[in-house]
């Protein structure tokens, strides 16, 4: 039987989601169900003066009108989005939900929304929209009583760094990270040359299908609240709605429904507004946002600022790197401040860094995790010098890199040692793409740009279970949910574990009552951590197989072998004995044989950093400014590709959504903290005619604790792609962009500005 790793295979939700059978949140529908509507703040920061109840109650089928005052305090000082019910005296960015209207029809509920919008009214405040000014430490307070940090970000990537002390006063500044080594003075003053540029990028929406949908019923007698919800993690989300409702985590029950796209955004948001509104009302109570509501009060990617100073020698050996960053976190904290300043630090070999960050509040949306938080941006800045440096240079950038780019060994920022890393591996195999051999043959307006980024791979203890039906089937039971193809992949991992064909396989992701832990589906950890135990519960489940056909079959156990569902006697073809029948006989009335039922906890502390090299060849209109991105390679090392064709798929989907970023997708905000582009009629995002054919290279460098050696592939893909599309505007005008979206206005602008000799 070939092995199931390694094999292309559709995913087992597929069919089920293109013929329309998948359920989703807001296909729930319960006896009694009542539905909200959220009233949105239209002030970036106002204090609430008045909301008339009456009008929105004299809409037939309204049933209430709730407040903060209806609810419970909950969490003080709340410190993340999902910890949130309603503002309470005074709102702090537009888009924060300040009241819901509940109805008996989802119609009632809209017509109550905007009989109370109608009858609101605020008394406005002054708003601190630039984050700039935000920072200046006599600014006044965005969140005067915060206390704590949004963890969202960090479950992505389960970093732990140490942040730099702040002794002073309060201030909008929430959080800081600095990561020092050697003398950067020394090292500028060493280099040959030395490029410093300041770079800016948007706020950013994930723009995922579906918009956020929580159910929520409690049944008062058992004191039990059960959400069914779109998440990425089940279990985040039982554990933040105990804590804000103040009911033990045994009260909760999360059943997790099919997930319309997440990227991040579909962590906890509606989840404990949910549950504290059918406890208080009694009966279940769905929440829907509309699509502009999702752009309003969703938790998307941060703006951010960055300025990078870089040196190096005459022989192109780096020398020196000095950045300031700051991201603006929103009304919350929450920003992946420390992921950027360690990845923007530590991908090359730099004897002499100083890195400073900062995250500051302001009066716009709370922001959230979007695909490896933090990376891009920080890719976007240090592959943009590092492209300059080299022209100044003139020196072949793929060279160039795999002259100074980390490995194995080599200290991070943070001071400890990479592991085991394929980014040199991927710099070579993108040496061999036809783009990087091309070299400087390209048509007129046409450049080649390269670009490299990856992500750390996050961290997660998991638990999984293994269980053989009596008809000779396995189900793969896990506390994971699929939001990329990862149940395909487990199946597989069970499979070839266990010497079983992989369609007697069956992976089910049951709820928070019933599922072995897991972490949340995010920061590009299910394969390789909850796949790890996967893979431990099915050789642990074989062992009892073979103990069972051992006494059949009347043979040592070292002498068995199980293949393609049948347990034999190595070097007797004879002998065998099928997997079904043994399942048989550990099942039903009288069955002298325990079930066979494999279980598994894992805790991976090492970490399987993946990372990406990439090439873009883009052509750009002089006058117009538009650019058109002609065709694209990238490298990846995926540690072992368990599904061949779900890996390149993330790949793809990675860099579509890379030249969103590079290109298209900006949240514009004016002076009063308003939105500006609401809706997908103003906010853009790729088409099928904006992206070209991808060539995907999958590098295996496995990992130490993976699956059979597989590292996390989610986030890595999108890191590079704004680098390497800038890169590639460079090549082909020698203007450089510093600003994300590169949008032709500011290509133009870029096209008349003085050359840098």
């Amino acid at each position: 039987m070939p092995s199931a790793i390694g094999q292309s295979l559709p995913r087992l939700d597929g069919e089920e989601k293109v013929t329309g059978r998948a359920r989703f949140a807001a296909d729930l529908d319960l006896r009694g169900l009542l539905h909200g509507r959220i009233l949105l703040s239209p002030h970036a920061h106002a204090r609430i003066r008045r909301l008339d109840k009456r009008r929105a109650l004299a809409v037939p089928g309204v049933v209430a009108v709730v407040t903060a005052d209806d609810l419970p305090a909950g969490d003080p000082a709340p410190s993340s989005r999902g910890r949130c019910f309603l503002a309470r005296g005074e709102v702090r960015f537009a888009g924060e939900p300040v009241a819901v209207v509940v109805a008996e029809s989802e119609a009632a509920a809209q017509d109550g929304l905007e009989q109370l919008a109608s009858g609101a009214s605020y008394d406005l405040l002054p708003a601190l929209i630039d984050p700039e000014a935000a920072a200046d430490p006599a600014a006044p307070l965005v969140q005067p009583d915060l206390s704590g940090k949004s963890a969202e970000a960090q479950l992505h990537a389960a970093l732990q760094t140490e942040e730099e002390a702040d002794a002073g006063a309060p201030s909008n500044v929430t959080g800081r990270v600095r990561f020092v080594r050697g003398d950067v003075e020394k090292g500028f003053r060493d280099s040959a040359v030395v490029v410093s540029r300041r770079f800016r990028t948007s706020v950013i929406h994930q723009a995922y299908i579906e918009p956020h949908a929580t159910t929520a019923d409690y049944d008062s007698t058992s004191r039990r609240l059960t959400v069914w919800t779109a998440t990425q993690g089940l279990f985040y989300v039982r554990e933040n709605v105990a804590a804000v409702l103040g009911l033990p985590e045994s009260s909760v029950r999360v059943i997790p429904m099919a997930v319309g796209g997440g990227f991040g955004a579909k962590i906890l948001l509606l989840e404990t507004l949910a549950g504290a509104l059918a406890m208080r009302l009694r009966r279940p109570i769905q929440l829907l946002l509309s699509r502009v509501d999702e752009f309003r009060t969703g938790t998307p990617a941060p703006q951010s600022a960055l300025e990078v100073k870089i040196g190096a020698r005459r022989d192109g050996t780096l020398t020196a790197l000095q950045a300031r960053l700051r991201f603006d976190a929103g009304a919350l904290p929450g920003a992946p401040v420390n992921i950027a300043a360690l990845l923007l630090s530590g991908v090359y070999r730099f004897p002499h860094l100083d890195i400073r960050g900062h995250e500051v509040l302001t009066h716009k949306p709370p922001v959230g995790a979007y695909r490896a938080p933090g990376s891009p941006q920080a890719a976007f800045a240090i592959e943009s010098v590092v492209d300059e440096l080299t022209r100044a240079l003139d020196q072949d950038p793929i060279e160039f890199r795999l002259r100074n780019v980390s490995q194995q060994g080599d200290p991070m920022p943070n001071g400890e040692p990479w592991p085991r890393i394929g980014l040199r591996e991927t710099l070579e195999a993108l040496r061999e793409d036809p783009l990087a051999r091309r070299g400087r043959r390209r048509g007129e307006h046409e450049g080649i740009g390269i670009a490299i980024g990856g992500w750390l791979g996050g961290l997660e203890p998991a638990s999984g279970c293994i269980r053989l039906n009596p008809d000779g089937t396995v189900q793969v039971i896990v506390g994971s949910v699929d939001i990329s193809g990862t149940a395909t992949s487990l199946a597989q991992i069970a499979a070839d574990a266990m010497g079983m064909p992989v369609d007697r396989i069956r992976v089910i992701g049951a709820d928070s009552d019933s599922a072995p832990a897991a972490g949340m589906a995010g920061g590009s950890k299910i394969t390789y951590t909850v796949g790890a135990a996967v893979q431990r519960a099915a050789e642990d489940a074989r062992r009892q197989v073979l103990a069972l056909a051992a006494k059949r079959l009347e043979a040592a156990e070292v002498d068995l072998e199980l293949v393609d569902g049948k347990v034999g006697v190595r070097g007797t073809p004879a002998r065998t004995i099928a997997v079904a029948e043994l399942a048989k006989l550990t099942a039903g009335f009288g069955a002298a044989h325990p079930p066979i039922f494999g279980v598994a906890s894992d805790a991976i502390t090492e970490r399987a950093p993946a990372f990406g090299a990439h090439a873009a060849h883009v052509r750009v209109d002089p006058e117009s400014g538009r650019v058109r991105v002609l065709e694209y390679a990238a490298a990846q090392d995926v540690g072992r590709a368990i599904n061949p064709a779900a890996v390149r798929a993330q790949i793809h989907g990675g860099v579509t959504q890379g030249i969103g970023w590079a290109l298209l997708e900006r949240m514009d905000f004016d002076e009063t903290g308003t939105l500006a582009t609401g809706s997908f009629l103003d906010y853009a995002i790729p088409r099928a005619g904006d992206v070209p054919m991808i060539r995907a290279h999958l590098v295996e460098v496995p990992s130490a604790r993976g699956p059979y050696g597989a590292k996390g592939v989610g986030e890595p893909p999108v890191v590079p792609v704004a680098a390497a599309i800038a890169n590639g505007i460079a090549d082909a005008t020698g203007a450089r962009v510093t600003s994300l979206p590169i949008t032709p206005e500011t290509l133009v602008a870029a096209l008349g500005e003085p050359r840098r000799s």
